[in-house]
């Protein structure tokens, strides 16, 4: 064992949008390439959804899934590793919530809580986005974040512009 890997194996769920570049294609390499991550075994995806962009006006409709892997990697390291992939489709940090070509998001893993400065999990906007819960329930219907099920969590989140493709 290393710093970077674990004993245990963790399940975690990352949320993957895109909006630029031809987003549907970039989220289908990035489906590809997690499938293919180091330490990682792959668990499946949800059903591609086309969502209304959060942020800055004028911005195209994203394309959103959400994947599961189960992983050995130290939360950091499974982070670097997502950002790499974010870097090789030239992802840009320019303007947040801005247009990305590749958004790669840990949004939990298994029941763990992080916050620092790097990382926060679960995600700080999760129960918020609709394009995250309907993907994840679609992936793990019975699991819960915090104290609520995905279902409460999805009834009281905003809804709309969420198209299932």
């Amino acid at each position: 064992m290393t710093p970077e890997t674990n004993n245990s194996v963790s399940r975690c769920y990352i949320g993957i949008g895109s909006n630029l570049a031809d987003p549907l294609q970039q989220v289908n390499t990035a489906i590809v390439e997690l499938q293919q991550l180091a330490n990682c075994q792959w668990q499946g995806v949800s059903s591609l959804y086309r969502s209304a962009p959060v942020g800055p006006a004028g911005q195209d409709d994203y394309i959103n899934a959400v994947a599961c892997l189960e992983t050995r990697l130290a939360p950091e390291t499974l982070l670097d590793a997502l950002q790499q992939l974010e870097n090789a489709h030239q992802r840009e940090r320019i303007q947040r919530w801005g247009a990305r070509t590749l958004d790669l998001d840990i949004l939990l893993i298994a029941d763990q809580v992080i916050d620092t400065n790097r990382l926060i999990v679960p995600h700080p906007y999760i129960t918020q986005r609709n394009f995250v819960l309907v993907p994840l329930l679609e992936l793990a219907g019975d699991i819960s974040i915090g104290q609520h099920s995905l279902r409460h969590l999805l009834e009281n989140c905003p809804s709309g512009g969420l198209q299932k493709l």
